[in-house]
């Protein structure tokens, strides 16, 4: 569960004092959870429990206040590309007629509408047995089974009414043992399941004396999104990184180094072995032919630094890569230039490249989401939306599980 993103959906059923023993069972796993509250809801649990055990806002309403500054009004769709899972708990009979018939009416079911397809959707529904049985949610629940969400049935016992029968929820110890189970299913059907996965992430850095360097702009944080999404497909991740100020998410094995040098000694050592090699670091191009020894002084007007070119970390991967090994790389450029990535693409013998482009505002280095056009050897190219670098790292690795599976990979 750590590092595992979840949205909770809350119903309005007598069950929902259990959610907040729930959530503080998956924050002390580790997870990141998210409550969105309808307002039948809101009526059994309130928002201020809710946001206090989840350390986050809650999410009720598709229209926020419009005098509020600073307002996102794209976060209904953020919020099911961000979730690695939905569950809805309790769920009532109400709710269940209302995502069988595809409404859209409140926070809750935008979120179900915009989850990415293949994430674990748990449905516990929650309600007098009589009900639950009746025609009409046996219906929708089977409708909504058949969409591939997980129906939980629910448990016999006492019940608010005072009569024992079919319509308890389960305890929350119950609920996250299903989620966790959900989660480790959906890894186990990913083609990346097992794979032995290597990631450069991040700047180098290029000595010119013992004080200064060269280098760029890249935060890393591409190639960290991409490492952690393949642990959550079930990859066997190594993260080869250069100098950043990232926490190493949850199950990747990490390798600092400094310049671009050190990034291939290190992921020379990967290359017979890994299944997948996707080069996201912005590795210096040059270094100085011969670096100062200690400090520089500035006792003349004009200085001159040599530079050399340094190793392609990517292209020696793709020179020796075999049949059964994928190489993926990246290409900048602060204009148009798909020309140029596609010239990576074959030069370096490359599965598939990601063309992004540099404006320091939506894309590119030092910010928080980019824009990709993904480019495959068969020449077909997949232009995406602005999206988080988490959801770019996903629309990634959708990508290169299809090409797992075109390949028998």
């Amino acid at each position: 569960m750590r590092g595992k993103k979840i949205i909770i959906g809350v119903c309005g059923g007598i069950a929902a004092y259990k959610i907040p023993q729930l959530v503080r069972l998956l924050k002390k796993r580790g997870a990141c959870v998210r409550v969105a509250l309808t307002d039948a809801g809101a009526r059994f649990v309130s928002e201020l429990t809710l946001a206090t055990v989840s350390e986050e806002p809650l999410y009720r309403n598709i229209f926020p206040p419009t005098e509020s500054e600073g307002v996102d009004y794209t976060r209904h769709i953020s919020l099911g590309e961000w979730a690695d899972a939905l569950v809805i708990a309790p769920a009532t009979a109400n709710t269940l007629a209302r995502l069988s018939a595809g409404l859209c009416d409140d926070m809750l079911a935008a979120i179900f509408l915009t989850l990415r397809p293949g994430k674990p959707v748990l449905i516990f529904p929650a309600m007098d047995g009589q009900m639950f049985l009746s025609p009409s949610v046996q219906r929708n629940i089977a409708t909504l089974a058949a969409q591939g969400c997980s129906i939980v049935t629910p448990e016999s016992g006492e019940l608010a009414s005072g009569i024992c029968g079919i319509g308890r929820m389960p305890e929350p110890e119950t609920l996250v043992a299903a989620l966790e189970e959900a989660l480790h299913e959906r890894a186990l059907s990913s083609p990346l399941y097992g794979k032995k996965v290597v990631v450069t992430a991040g700047p180098t850095r290029e000595k010119i004396d013992g004080v200064r360097f060269i280098s760029n702009y890249s935060s890393g944080k591409m190639g960290f999104a991409i490492a952690r999404a393949a642990v959550e497909r079930g990859a066997l991740v190594t993260l080869i990184t250069g100098p950043v100020h990232l926490s190493t998410p949850p199950g990747v094995e990490r390798v600092d180094v400094e310049s671009t040098a050190e990034m291939n000694a290190a992921a020379e050592g990967f290359f017979g072995s890994c299944d997948l090699f996707i080069g996201a670091a912005a590795v210096s191009d040059y270094r100085p032919a011969a670096p100062y020894e200690g400090k520089m002084k500035k006792d003349d007007e004009h200085i001159e630094l040599r530079l050399v070119k340094n190793p392609d970390i990517l292209a020696g991967f793709g020179r020796q890569k075999s049949a059964s090994q994928l190489a993926v790389g990246f290409a900048l450029e602060t204009r148009t230039g798909l020309e140029s990535a596609r010239k990576k693409l074959t030069e370096k013998n490359l599965d598939l490249i990601a063309f992004n482009f540099f404006d320091r505002k939506t894309c590119g280095f030092d910010v928080d989401t980019n824009i990709l056009t993904l480019i495959g050897s068969d020449g077909v190219a997949t232009e995406l939306p602005q999206l988080t670098k988490d959801e770019a790292a996903g629309k990634l690795l959708d990508a290169i599980e299809q090409r797992c599976l075109n390949n028998g990979l």
